[in-house]
């Protein structure tokens, strides 16, 4: 890797150290707090970060959670709304089926044994974070006018915490449940055999045929109505808001309309921008001679981010790294031994059940031969400007009842793994935090149940590994990938040990990377247990492609390899067009800029620009070309690869002419796109600018304000490289709507010299210094320096908070 480029980025790293503070000097605020049992001192940085130093276990979570709710009162309102299904009681009826399916899918098993499945101190911990959050809640409702603008726009106060949100599922990456019906579709459609050929579902040959008991056309119904409206995000409306900060109706359905077509792009799915790269390096590699570990999970963009920055000092305790701010603890991060990071791992937990149901009582179902009655359950949903919704929940012995159709004496229920105890993402990390070598971490691991995950693991030891966790069932007779019958032919056989699942210490290759790909050992005795759906390996390529160049690797160069833009799926297509006739002089030229191009999707290329029209074009016409007439279908990046270097007779009766064909047409299209998009001149094709690629972070309400207010809210534009394919992951939209807004790189023999990301601050609060600031870094790729020492932290220090015990 180029030493001059390392350079400029330990520059880039320290200038944006001394520009990101969003004040000069320290600011100490003293506070009495009920509940506290000791001092407590929370130094925040010049980033955001707070550094919470405690006496006690209990007093380190409750801080963390008074802090949070400092830092984030809107966000984990929401959340709360979300978690206990009334969000229709501030914004009406409409919101009746997310309350009623999170009703539904609420965990309501024994709360104590699922708080301690997190940490042998989980109840202590959890009630501690949920008593710092309500100190905070209590405070701030005394003073009204204080709160956060979002509540003065929707008239509403913060509400108290109770553990049963922590543990909420809501907002997780839980399972494959809306792909299982929608392949289930498509198999009814046109058959198993035909959508193997288009789907890229592996390892193994997965059975896909459906049961003669279940119609496929049935399938096409609603059935996941009730799922999909508690697991969907929160869109608010104009009427939602106090009429002197509200927008007006046309407004609203203009910047909805705008800002759906800035996160389309032809033949890709958003959903393929949520996955996450890590990896760790030996000291045998590494330029310190000490283990590094970096990470960067892909999720949804937003303002606030989901990702929170936090350091937690106390007995038994000194952790820091980014979670979530409804959560205790630290989900990706390191303390005084190791550093960890996570990307996601395919497990299916989820299984759609078809039963038939008894004429005579449709709350009885058949299971093995005989009728067997539904638990039901009602409960009365709050909602605004009405009575309160009768509600009435009905469950199977597999799960919920998500859709019945009475007519046709048929109901549809959700099994999902994530129901059983330790389904809450992430909160098993409190037992990560604690490891202090690898084994005691793969330990930690066995408890980490949701999602399923590559967890990687650098010791200060010198050891490095990966394993793979997840709550995974054991389907002995059927895949999980199209719904079943519920009759009791088609039972989990309970769950592999999640130590069982693949796993890796010290490499002989001396590194180790993950990037939500197919890492399974084809001689995996389980596989009855693993999931079939993947990301394309591009991303995991250019990874193991720099780790494996036989250099060794410095802080610096992990810093660039984080925002690596060349794309590997570039290299493999453009030489395809060497030597293809071009239609006219503007083709020619067009097809030249792809060839004399270095593969790197840099934000000022013209030729990055193309490219990513013309790979849109080419996903586009090659899943048209292989996909049955009257079906719908995108191929995945790799299958649309595979279908043009080694082209069948599926594309046409002369299957080379046909592919040069497909070839030169996309690019023909891209230019006309681009074209009308940009204007004639390829010069003015650059991919990174506010009319094509951009980041542009909106917030739940920005769209339902006035231009004012949204203007306070919402962050950017500013242009962005990279795409859904580069390790740099920013999607192939025109707006960056998902990605790495949170990153991690620890280099073990030295804590403080950790670098991060995060954007656009720490801070939820639009009107703090800490909402904004990060966003200009992160856009530009600069990393922030992550302080860890005392002393350090110290020399950091923006903000000082004294909490004392209230007297």
């Amino acid at each position: 890797m180029a030493r001059s480029t390392s350079a400029v980025r330990i520059l880039a790293a320290a200038l944006f150290a001394a520009s990101a503070a969003p004040g000069a000097g320290q600011q100490a605020t003293g506070l009495d707090i009920p509940g506290l049992e000791r001092p407590v001192e929370i130094r925040v940085d010049r980033f955001g970060i707070a550094h919470i130093y405690a006496e006690t276990e209990h007093d380190l979570f409750f801080a963390q959670g008074w802090n949070a709710a400092r830092d984030r009162l809107f966000q984990l309102e929401l959340w709360r709304r979300q978690a206990t299904g009334t969000v229709s009681e501030v914004l009406g009826p409409r919101e009746l089926p997310r309350d009623i399916g999170t009703r539904l899918f609420k965990f309501r098993r024994d709360l104590r044994q699922e708080l301690g499945h997190y940490h042998p101190r989980g109840v202590e911990i959890v009630g501690a974070y949920v008593e710092g959050i309500n100190a905070y809640i209590a405070e701030a409702n005394r003073s009204p006018g204080t709160l956060p603008l979002e509540f003065r726009l929707l008239g509403i106060l913060p509400q108290p915490w109770t553990p049963e949100v922590v543990i909420s599922r809501h907002q997780g990456l839980l399972g494959n449940i809306g792909a299982e019906l929608s392949t289930g579709r498509l198999v009814a459609a046109i058959g198993a055999d035909a959508v193997k050929r288009l789907e890229d579902f592996g390892p193994g040959e997965p059975v896909l045929e459906l049961d003669g008991a279940v119609e496929g056309a049935a399938l096409s119904q609603d059935i996941l109505g009730l799922y999909d409206a508690f697991r969907g995000g929160l869109r608010f409306l104009p009427e939602d808001i106090v009429p002197e900060h509200r927008g007006d109706r046309d407004a609203f359905a203009r910047l909805e309309q705008s800002a759906a077509a800035a996160a389309q792009a032809p033949a890709w799915d958003p959903d393929e921008g949520v996955g996450s790269n890590n990896w760790v390096v030996s000291g045998r590699l590494s330029a310190s001679g000490y283990p590094i570990m970096a990470n960067d999970p892909h999720r949804a963009q937003g303002a606030p981010s989901l990702r929170y920055w936090v350091h937690l000092v106390g007995p038994g305790w000194n952790v820091i790294g980014g979670g979530e701010p409804s959560l205790p603890g630290v989900s990706i991060g390191h303390n005084e031994q190791g550093a960890w990071g996570l990307t996601i791992f395919s497990t299916d937990g989820e299984d759609l059940y078809v039963y038939d149901t008894n004429p005579s009582d449709p709350s009885q179902y058949r299971y093995r031969g005989q009728w067997e009655s539904m638990t039901v359950l009602r409960e009365e949903v709050p909602v605004k400007g009405q009575r309160p919704h009768a509600a009435e929940l009905k469950y199977t012995r597999h799960g919920p009842v998500v859709f019945e159709d009475k007519a046709a004496h048929r109901a549809y229920a959700v099994r999902a793994a994530w129901m059983e105890v330790g389904g809450a993402p992430y909160l098993a990390s409190l037992r990560m935090s604690q490891a202090t070598d690898w084994e005691e971490f793969r330990d930690a691991c066995a408890y980490s149940h949701i999602p399923g995950e590559n967890m990687v693991w650098a010791g200060r030891d010198g050891t490095i590994g990966w394993q793979a966790v997840g709550i995974a069932p054991i389907r002995r007779n059927f895949s999980g990938l199209v719904p079943v019958p519920g009759d009791g032919r088609y039972e989990w056989d309970g769950y592999l040990p999640i130590k069982a699942k693949p796993w890796v210490v010290n490499p002989a290759e001396g590194y180790f990377a993950t990037a939500n790909n197919d890492l399974i050992p084809r001689d995996y005795p389980h596989m009855d247990a693993i999931g079939f759906s993947w990301s394309d390996p591009y991303r995991w390529l250019r990874i193991v492609e720099v780790l494996g160049s036989g250099t060794r690797h410095s802080l610096a160069d992990m810093m660039q390899l984080q925002t690596d833009e060349l794309a590997i799926p570039a290299r493999q297509l453009v030489p395809l067009l060497e030597g293809l006739e071009a239609p006219d002089n503007r083709m020619l030229r067009a097809r030249d800029l792809l060839l004399e191009w270095d593969y790197r999707m840099h934000r000022s290329s013209p030729a990055a620009g193309l490219y990513a029209a013309w790979e849109g074009q080419l996903r586009s016409r090659a899943s048209q070309a292989l996909a049955p007439e009257g079906v719908r279908f995108n191929l995945s990046l790799r299958k649309t690869i595979e279908t043009l270097m080694v082209p069948t007779g599926e594309l046409g009766a002369e299957p080379l002419q046909a592919r040069d064909q497909l070839l030169m047409d996309a690019l023909v299209a891209a230019v006309a796109e681009l074209t009308e998009k940009l204007g004639p001149d390829p010069g003015g094709w650059a991919w990174g600018q506010p009319d094509y690629h951009h980041a542009y972070i909106q917030h739940p309400l920005g769209s339902a304000v006035d231009a004012a207010t949204r203007a306070s809210l919402e962050v950017g534009p500013l242009p962005r490289g990279g795409y859904g394919s580069t390790v740099q992951a920013t999607g192939n939209a025109d707006n960056q709507t998902s990605g790495a807004s949170f990153r991690i790189i620890v280099d073990t023999g030295d804590w403080d010299r950790t670098v991060g990301m995060n954007t656009p601050g720490q801070s939820g609060n639009p009107e703090s210094p800490f909402y904004r600031n990060l966003f200009d870094g992160w856009a530009n790729d600069r990393f922030f320096p992550v302080v860890y020492s005392r002393g350090r932290v110290e020399g950091a220090t923006a903000e000082v908070f004294r909490l004392q015990p209230a007297r």
